[in-house]
């Protein structure tokens, strides 16, 4: 049935492009968005739900009743094999000259001769079996393992995360350390399990860069520092483009645009296509009141935005995703489970099932300026609605990610990753 699709699919796109019109995709089918493009909007970017709201959150509350008894009900689908014992079927243990010797081995077998631990070859005495990255010495590197954030990589790989280096480079520019700053978050993205750096936060949303230009000038050198101290680490930026959330509206459009003129979605855009950063998150936080004047509430909003984001391909050039803080409440949140369910919905699954956003970030723990600790989560990792529905959300698990603070710890670094571990696949890990 799924070919089959995709080849309609492919065919009705093919018609659009061709302008031959098709009757499902017209403004009168009910799953037609386009009247939230803007009409300037090219006539082969074509808006149409997948799912509508309500049809999202009914999807959701399938998979999520019974304690996600559907969910496990599921289960994966069965492995592709190929049997030896039947007649025709060929299984030659030896691999091809020069691969391998044929032999099965265990985990952890030496890979190589005079290798230890599972592939680490031994040192000879005086000779140097690693080489540091250009720019970082052994001992950078060393120093920075000992850190409360290096320690804090070692439990969260050890927790199976995925674990990128957060931190905040655009200081260091404006002082003129970048070279400095940069050195200290490479040394930490140097040790295993570390996939990436996440290197500026709220990008071109306060007071720090005078000018565009001069926000251009840090991100290309920030990304030119980091992938020379950090080669085969991948680079992300986190910031918003609030004008996304205006769809059509062009009143909202110019307001939008002299209140943050340097978030300008064609100058964040070649920052993706010129390769300077390997994911962007946009923020969520401004979705719920800052289009109030015209009427678009937070849903309209970031289905605004996700639209904005498919038409200009943005996907094709990095990976998208999106940052929000909505389910972390002061103390804990106290939702019953009907409203830990719409909010993983509305939060969650939509951004998700808008095909935009391939992963989620979601805040699990922060403290504001008045020492108030807001959670996803009880106190302690006390039992919590929301949590135990956060942690029925296995299929999607990879894409979900949140930001931890080691210096601030719920219980201690190790029992909190491994907690987090439970909901998410991948972690941002505050660089002290």
């Amino acid at each position: 049935m799924r070919p089959r699709l995709r080849q309609l699919f492919v065919i009705g796109l093919a018609l659009s492009l061709l302008g031959i019109g098709v009757p499902a995709w017209s403004e009168d089918d009910p799953r037609s968005c386009n009247d939230l493009m803007a009409g300037d909007t090219p006539a082969y970017v074509v808006c149409r739900w997948m799912a509508t709201p309500d049809e999202a959150l009914d999807i959701a509350r399938f998979w999520l009743a019974n304690d996600g008894e559907n969910l496990e009900a599921a289960g994966p689908l069965d492995s592709i094999g190929v049997d030896c014992g039947d007649a025709g079927n060929v299984c030659d243990p030896t691999p091809p000259d020069g691969v391998g010797d044929g032999q099965a081995h265990d985990g952890g077998d030496p890979d190589v001769e005079g290798a230890e631990d599972g592939g680490t070859p031994e040192c000879k005495a005086g000779e140097e079996c690693s080489v540091p990255p250009a720019g970082l010495s052994a001992e950078q590197i060393s120093q920075a393992e000992e850190s409360t954030t290096g320690k804090a990589v070692k439990s969260a790989v050890a927790a199976g995360l995925r674990v990128w280096v957060d931190a905040e480079l655009a200081d260091d520019w404006k002082a003129g350390k970048l070279a400095e700053g940069a050195k200290q978050v490479a040394a930490l993205a140097a040790q295993p399990g570390v996939v990436g750096v996440r290197f500026t936060r709220q990008l071109g949303d306060g007071q720090l860069f005078r000018s565009a230009d001069e926000m251009d000038t840090f991100v290309n050198e920030a990304s030119a520092e980091l992938r020379k101290l950090a080669p085969g680490r991948k680079l992300a930026a986190h910031t918003m483009v609030p004008l996304f959330g205006c769809g059509a509206d062009d009143a909202c459009k110019t307001a939008i645009t002299q209140k943050y003129p340097l978030l300008d979605p064609e100058r964040i855009g070649a920052w993706l296509a010129k390769g300077k950063i390997d994911q962007l998150a946009l923020d969520s936080g401004h979705l719920a009141t800052e289009y109030t004047t015209w009427k678009i509430d937070a849903a309209t909003a970031q289905r605004n935005q996700w639209i904005q984001v498919r038409a200009r391909a943005w996907d094709a050039y990095a990976q998208i995703s999106v940052e929000d803080a909505a389910l972390a409440a002061p103390g804990a949140p106290q939702l019953t489970g009907e409203q830990a369910t719409k909010a993983i919905t509305e939060h969650v699954a939509s951004p998700l099932q808008d095909d935009a956003a391939e992963t989620v970030t979601l805040w699990s723990r922060y403290e504001n300026g008045q020492g108030q600790v807001s959670r996803a989560y009880g106190e302690k990792w006390a039992a919590n609605t929301t949590w135990d529905q956060l942690k029925k959300l296995t299929s999607v698990r990879p894409r979900l990610a949140t930001v931890y603070d080691p210096a601030k710890p719920e219980v201690d670094a190790a029992t909190d990753l491994k907690a987090l571990s439970e909901v998410f696949g991948q972690v941002y890990l505050y660089a002290a």
